[in-house]
């Protein structure tokens, strides 16, 4: 659920106060943050901060085209570490059974029909078999 507009977007008072003392610095140090949940307004344009993630503080610059988010979705809090060992050995397995298939040869565990014997066409009669048949 999004915040009433009358209200405005929530900006910590804190980070106000800061991004005002360094508007007269050249120099701008980042601004180190604990405030994800603080909106970016116009005035952070240009500014430099360190948010925190739970573990480290990420360093983000502001840009205009981030005005209207919010500090936390520039830092992620979830690394993704891979996928499970049994998929990397699932696509291991995979990439040998590529290598090694040669482009002559079928893919494995099909196996090729073997040559069959000709039959006789179904129409004639053959002396095996015809134990009771009538002649």
């Amino acid at each position: 659920m999004s915040r009433s507009v009358w209200k405005g977007p929530f900006v910590d008072p804190s980070l106000i106060k800061k991004v005002d003392k360094l508007k007269d610095q050249i120099n701008k140090p980042p601004i180190k943050t604990w405030s994800r949940k603080s909106t970016i307004i116009p005035e952070f344009v240009g500014f430099s901060f360190l948010i925190h993630n739970g573990k480290k503080f990420i360093p983000i610059k502001i840009s205009e085209e981030m005005v209207g988010h919010r500090l936390g979705e520039f830092s992620p809090t979830r690394q993704f570490s891979g996928h499970t060992p049994a998929d990397k050995k699932a696509a291991q397995t995979a990439d040998a059974d590529k290598k090694s298939l040669s482009p002559g040869s079928s893919k494995p565990g099909v196996s090729k029909p073997e040559t069959e014997k000709p039959t006789a066409p179904s129409g004639s009669k053959s002396k095996e078999g015809t134990t009771g048949a009538k002649k």
